[in-house]
C-alpha cells in the first residue's frame, strides 16, 4: 500500500456570489424656464432667459430645486432662499403668473415651460430679489407686539384654551409677502396701505386677551388706507402657503370697530 496521501476533495462552498446590481437607467426629463433677469449696474432693463434642467437627473422635486441646478450653470443668477422647507419665507417669488414659496411648490404642479418672475408691486433689488422695505414699514406700523398697561402679574399673563384658539391662524404668519404683492390695492398704494399681511397680524394682537390696546388699534386702523381699502378681492388668501385667510380677518377688524364705536377716519362715537 502507498504512503501517498489522497487528494482530498475541494468542498464546494455554499455561499453565492454578490449579484451585480443593475443600475436603471433614468430616463431624461427636460424642464424648460424662462427667468427674470436684471441687474441695474449693467441690465438697461429686465429681461427673460430661458434655462433647461435634467430634473430627473438632477432629483429635482421643487421649484426651488431646479433653481439651484440652474444657479450651478450660471452664477449670476441671484434670488433668496434659507430653509428650504416653508418656514423662513425667504424664496417668494411668482412662477406662472402666480405667488408661490419656490421650495414647497413642486415641479409637477407644471405643465410646459415655467415662467419665474421676482414678486410684483415692490422694486426690483436683482433678478428675483424684491426690496422688502416698505413691506415691512407697513409691518412695523401695526406695532406688532404685545402692549399691556395693566400692572406686571407675578408670573405672566394667563389665557384659557378658549383664548389661546382665538390666535389660530393668525400667528403662523411668515412674513413672506406672498399676499400682500398679490393685492391690487397693495400695488397702487404700497406706501401707504398696510397690506393683507399688515392686517392678518393687526387682528392677531387685536385678538390677543393678553393685550389691552385694542382701541388704539383699532382707531389707527381706521383710515381710507388700512382696514377699509381692502376690496375683497380674495388674493392673499388664494395665495397663502400657509393657508391663512387675511381677508377674513380683515373683516373681523372692521366687525370690531362696528361693535366698539369706531368710525371711518379714526373718531370714535360719543
Amino acid at each position: 500500500m502507498s504512503d501517498a496521501k489522497q487528494p482530498t476533495a475541494v468542498k464546494k462552498s455554499s455561499e453565492k456570489k454578490p449579484e451585480k446590481k443593475v443600475e436603471k437607467k433614468i430616463e431624461p426629463k427636460i424642464v424648460k424656464f424662462k427667468i427674470y433677469r436684471y441687474d441695474p449696474d449693467k441690465d438697461k432693463k429686465p429681461y427673460m432667459k430661458e434655462y433647461e434642467v435634467d430634473i430627473a437627473k438632477h432629483h429635482c422635486v421643487m421649484v426651488l430645486d431646479a433653481l439651484f441646478v440652474i444657479k450651478a450653470q450660471d452664477g449670476s443668477l441671484a434670488f433668496r432662499r434659507s430653509c428650504r422647507e416653508g418656514v423662513c419665507g425667504s424664496d417668494g417669488m411668482n412662477i406662472n403668473g402666480k405667488n408661490h414659496l419656490a421650495c414647497i411648490t413642486p415641479l409637477s404642479s407644471f405643465k410646459g415651460t415655467i415662467t419665474i418672475r421676482p414678486l410684483p408691486g415692490l422694486p426690483v433689488i436683482r433678478d428675483l430679489i424684491i426690496d422688502m422695505s416698505t413691506f415691512y414699514k407697513q409691518y412695523r406700523s401695526i406695532e406688532p407686539y404685545l402692549q399691556n398697561d395693566e400692572p406686571e402679574p407675578a408670573i405672566e399673563h394667563i389665557q384659557s384654551p378658549k383664548e389661546r384658539a382665538e390666535l389660530d391662524g393668525l400667528y403662523e404668519c411668515i412674513l413672506c409677502a406672498c399676499c400682500s404683492t398679490a393685492c391690487p390695492s397693495f400695488w397702487w398704494n404700497p406706501d401707504k396701505f398696510v397690506g393683507p399681511s399688515g392686517l392678518l397680524q393687526a387682528y392677531r394682537f387685536i385678538a390677543d386677551s393678553r393685550d389691552t390696546s385694542t382701541m388704539k388699534r383699532l382707531e389707527r386702523l381706521s383710515d381710507p388706507f388700512s382696514a377699509f381699502r381692502c376690496r375683497g378681492i380674495m388674493n392673499c388668501v388664494d395665495v397663502c402657503p400657509k393657508g391663512l385667510n387675511p381677508t377674513r380677518a380683515i373683516g373681523k377688524i372692521k366687525s370690531k370697530m362696528l361693535a366698539m364705536g369706531v368710525q371711518e377716519g379714526g373718531f370714535s362715537q360719543d
